[in-house]
């Protein structure tokens, strides 16, 4: 059964920082392009990073590039995203999610496989 459990997230406010933590099993994680991804209330899904499951290139959305980190554990099969200079805008349920290698660009929100259940994230202004 494949799992994808997310944590961290929390309530901060304007300007403060956060790392959220999936924690994958059930899948061989090195073959997995991960991406995360965050839903604002009243919003559609939108893919905010990812990281090549081979070389562990890494694509940027514009509205976060600069402030968040992604970044992979091969051998704990976990990826985390660190965000820095968060923003009342960065108010979301955020997710992970899976894709087989090969699933195309970076940059492509499509093709995801597995996603966790979503960790909140509310930034105060």
């Amino acid at each position: 059964q494949v799992q994808l459990v997310e944590s961290g997230g929390g309530l901060v406010q304007a300007g403060g920082s956060l790392r959220l933590s999936c924690v994958v099993s059930g899948l061989p994680f090195s073959s997995y392009t991960m991406g995360w991804f965050r839903q604002p209330p009243g919003k559609e899904q939108d893919l905010l990073t990812a990281i090549s499951w081979s070389d562990s290139s890494t694509y940027y959305a514009d509205s976060v590039k600069g402030r968040f980190t992604i970044s992979r554990d091969n051998a704990k099969n976990t990826v985390d995203l660190q965000m820095h200079t968060l923003r009342p805008e960065d108010t979301a349920v955020y997710y992970c999610a899976a894709r087989f290698a090969g699933g195309g660009p970076l940059s492509s929100p499509a093709a995801y496989d597995y996603y966790g259940q979503g960790t909140q994230v509310t930034v105060s202004s």
